[in-house]
């Protein structure tokens, strides 16, 4: 798209259309717009290569060339640079609070399609961003405690625990998330709110002795499992193999330390409670289907609730969580595969479903590849490592060479899932984008010929 007049048309008063058809026309307001798009995508839990994507869609619907356009994206940081032969504008921008709403996930992207389709006024724009950022969640607060009791339950169950185990195991985890709550409301330092969180719930979980007459292994090993970062962990590996080094190295810290933070909570309790490492139990499940199958699709509902996702979208999601738990576990237990082969065949057959599905549910990939894929997230091998490395002082050599091991097997099964869920990008990454750049480029030149 060519331009042939400077920055300084910002200065000259415009129609609210023609500002689209001139790159340049109130660009302060096109650079806010532009961060605030990104910004509201970084906190709502988007990697980076979404963020780019759809804030390059955002410049488009405004009229701004691509090579015009230049972006710095880092965990923390949104840098935005646009230019002309002689002048430049550079605006950044912090993201301040991270979590994740995948709602605003799927709103964002689908606003960026209708503002190119109807060519949407600047401040039409700004409107509907901002009640995007403003919708409140799809679950009230008891709903998702519910959910974060319900997505721990199942992987109780996935872990080879009883039903009477995963009743349990969800009591514990909802009380545990209102802990975390009341602990964020007095402002608490978000590293100290996950170590008493978990503190708090593994404790739960230890007093559930009283109710049983014997120690229940299972619900201390997935009591606080809604606490393990998966988005971030599948996001820091999404955003290396992207090639944004700094943010995935960024956003790898930020997972080791709430998972640092997970284990200090754990193993005060248990240090308390007077109890051996639990993470030594056996996690074979006890079936490979029937059982497995509804725990993997009450784990993924669980977690979706958590991650605010459509509510018209958990029944998908259950199903897309019980085909990767399920492929998994036959490949591991009936073919002999590693669980890292199994969990990056389960993933990328729910990556590869997607492609299609994306275009009868209308909403992004990752709403529907990521929370299915979650309960093959590995939080008990990395606790394992934790452990390993917190006790090197006592444990035997044999012992921190298990750890090591089960932590180097966490990592490349996390590599494996994030590479499974991402095949559509990482192989027919060229043919998706030529798709939706020649949609673009239609929708722009329907633009450019109504005038």
């Amino acid at each position: 798209m060519k331009h042939d007049k400077p920055l300084q048309e910002q200065q000259t008063a415009a129609p609210d259309q023609t500002v689209l058809t001139r790159p340049y026309a109130e660009i302060s307001a096109k650079l806010h717009l532009l961060l605030h798009t990104g910004q509201l995508l970084m906190e709502s839990g988007a990697d980076s290569d979404r963020t780019v994507r759809d804030m390059m869609r955002v410049a488009a619907y405004m009229g701004i060339p691509e090579d015009r356009v230049h972006q710095h994206i880092m965990y923390t940081t949104l840098m935005l640079n646009i230019n002309d032969e002689t002048h430049s504008y550079t605006e950044f921008r912090k993201c301040k609070k991270h979590g994740i709403n995948m709602t605003a996930l799927s709103a964002v992207s689908k606003l960026t399609w209708r503002a190119l389709a109807k060519n949407y006024t600047l401040e039409e724009f700004e409107q509907q961003l901002m009640a995007i950022k403003n919708r409140p969640r799809n679950y009230p607060f008891w709903l998702t405690a519910l959910g974060a009791g319900a997505a721990c339950g199942g992987f109780c169950k996935l872990f080879g625990g009883s039903w009477l185990d995963f009743f349990l195991t969800a009591l514990c985890a909802f009380l545990g998330f209102y802990v975390k709550r009341l602990c964020t409301s007095y402002g608490f330092n978000i590293y100290a709110v996950i170590a008493i969180t978990s503190f708090a719930t593994t404790m739960l979980a230890w007093s559930t002795q009283f109710l049983t007459g014997t120690m229940n292994w299972y619900p201390l090993i997935a009591c606080t499992l809604f606490l393990v970062p998966g988005i971030p962990l599948i996001n820091a590996v999404d955003d290396l193999l992207n090639n944004f080094i700094v943010s995935g190295m960024t956003r790898a810290m930020n997972t080791l330390l709430v998972v640092g933070s997970m284990t200090f909570g754990i193993v005060i309790a248990i240090r308390l409670g007077n109890v051996a490492d639990f993470t030594s139990v056996s996690l074979q499940p006890d079936t490979i289907y029937f059982s497995q199958a509804i725990a993997a699709a009450i784990s993924s509902m669980g977690f979706s609730i958590i991650f605010n996702i459509p509510r018209r979208l958990l029944p998908v999601v259950a199903v897309g969580g019980i085909i990767t738990v399920l492929l998994r576990n036959i490949c591991v237990m009936q073919f002999g595969l590693s669980q890292a082969a199994g969990s990056f065949l389960g993933a990328a057959v729910v990556g590869l479903i997607a492609l299609k599905a994306i275009h009868w549910f209308h909403t992004p990939n990752i709403i529907l590849t990521i929370p299915s894929a979650i309960p093959m997230i590995p939080g008990v091998l990395l606790y394992r490592l934790l452990f390993a490395i917190l006790n090197i002082q006592t444990i035997t050599p044999s012992m921190l060479l298990d750890g090591l091991r089960s932590g180097i097997l966490a990592i490349i099964i996390i590599i494996g899932i994030a590479i499974g869920v991402a095949i559509p990008n990482i192989f027919i990454h060229r043919y998706i984008e030529h798709n939706k750049q020649r949609t673009v480029e239609d929708l722009l030149a329907r633009r450019y010929t109504s005038e």
